[in-house]
């Protein structure tokens, strides 16, 4: 039985589904997942917790399932976030260095004077201060300033903030499940660590993970992030679309969605019919699956526009040499990279998280991305703690709880 301080657990609180992945850190510094669970979310829309009660009972089940295949006990999580009450902006810190050379700690006081600067209002919080950029007596281009000679320290950071009251939920929901939340990450963020290659990043790229709610977008260019942002639109959209048309439930229209569904009417070949139930006590009727993409391709390609426009909004149109990367459950309905392009007008490819062992058999799907993210960010966390002297024997465990305590008092 592993260790307990070597397992970390991811869970993607989503829409429509709720996962926990579990890993164990191995001792050559990976990941090797040994456990999954997932139950269906009942508490949440667009990404929000509606409902706590159905939210903590979907957590548990989730959990257990994990907590059974893995035969580990589940004490503690690292999380995501999403919604639409997600935003971000872009600050500058500078820094007068005290020596003549870059620390650590005129590095940590540039990324604080920058997160001050930010305009942030009652009801909002930090979620995280990122990095874009930094500068050395004015010499631009620096990802790294650790050593280097200067009097003056200089930094570009994207700051990504969310209403106090959905964190709060968020919490109150895995703690009411019995669980500790050590970390709350960025939905998007957590895909794009799973699906993403260090090339595309340097090249420009636009990871959409496409949700059952929403529908979760980060630009990164040069190696960094430029842009996030969380559109209150996704898979579930698709779903209603195809029951209002086929006139049938929303069960079935998942199913039908999920099998027979296509994002683009041009890729239908041949003349393929589907018996749809209806309603009630009606006979079913059938439809071809000419109908059924003529359904779903007008919503599809207003998701896309809605990416097409935060693009051009954020001033990145035309910047994105690695063109897009969808991912995320929705992105398997058929055609959906042939729709991204058409819409985009950029290459398209369909993410599956990587960077993992064991169980990727299971884990290896566009669904798991935000979860193996989870446990990416998990894994460089407990490494950045082990650099702050955090990590020190069988104690290490408490003062990182201790120290998580501090920062979750700001939710």
């Amino acid at each position: 039985m592993p260790k307990r301080d070597q397992i970390l657990v991811g869970l993607d609180i989503g829409t429509t589904k709720i996962c926990a992945i579990v890993a164990e850190m191995t001792d050559a510094g990976g990941l090797s997942i040994i456990g999954v669970g997932m139950s269906p979310s009942r508490g949440l829309r667009k990404g929000v917790v509606v409902d706590i009660e159905s939210t903590v009972e979907s957590i548990k089940k989730a959990v257990e399932e994990a907590e059974l295949m893995a035969a580990v006990q589940i004490n503690s999580v690292y999380t995501g976030i999403a919604g639409s009450h997600i935003s971000a902006e872009n600050c500058k810190g500078v820094v007068a260095l005290k020596r003549a050379e870059v620390t650590r700690e005129d590095i940590h006081r540039a990324i604080e004077s920058a997160r001050t600067l930010a305009v942030i209002p009652q009801e909002r919080r930090i979620l995280h201060v990122l990095p874009r950029e930094f500068m050395v007596d004015g010499q631009e281009g620096v990802r790294e300033p650790l050593g280097l000679s200067g009097n003056r320290l200089e930094v570009n950071v994207h700051v990504i903030t969310g209403a106090v009251t959905s964190a709060q939920n968020i919490v109150k929901s895995v703690n009411r499940a019995g669980l500790d939340v050590v970390d709350i990450i960025l939905q998007p963020l957590a895909s794009s660590e799973a699906v993403l290659s260090q090339e595309e990043r340097e090249l420009g790229v636009v990871m959409v993970d496409l949700g059952g709610g929403t529908t979760d977008l980060a630009i990164f260019l040069d190696g960094s992030i430029r842009h996030s942002a969380v559109l209150p639109i996704g898979g579930q959209n698709l779903t209603k679309d195809l029951a209002i048309g086929l006139l049938t439930s929303q069960t079935e229209a998942e199913r039908i969605k999920t099998q027979h569904g296509i994002a683009r009417t041009e890729l239908v070949i041949g003349h393929q019919v589907v018996q749809v139930p209806s309603v009630g006590d009606r006979p079913p009727r059938t439809f071809s699956r000419r109908d059924i993409a003529e359904i779903l391709e007008p919503r599809v390609d207003e998701m896309f526009e809605l990416v097409r426009r935060e693009i051009t909004r954020a001033g990145y149109e035309g910047m994105l040499g690695a063109g897009v990367v969808i991912t995320g459950g929705t992105s398997l309905l058929e055609g959906m990279p042939d729709a991204a392009e058409r819409v985009l007008n950029l290459p398209a490819r369909r993410g599956v998280p990587s960077g993992v062992g064991g169980l990727r058999d299971i884990v290896g799907h566009p669904s798991h991305s935000t979860g193996v993210g989870l446990l990416l960010h998990a894994r460089r966390h407990v490494d950045e703690l082990e650099t702050a002297g955090l990590r020190s024997g069988g104690t290490w465990a408490k003062k990182m709880f201790s120290w998580t305590k501090r920062v979750l008092e700001v939710f």
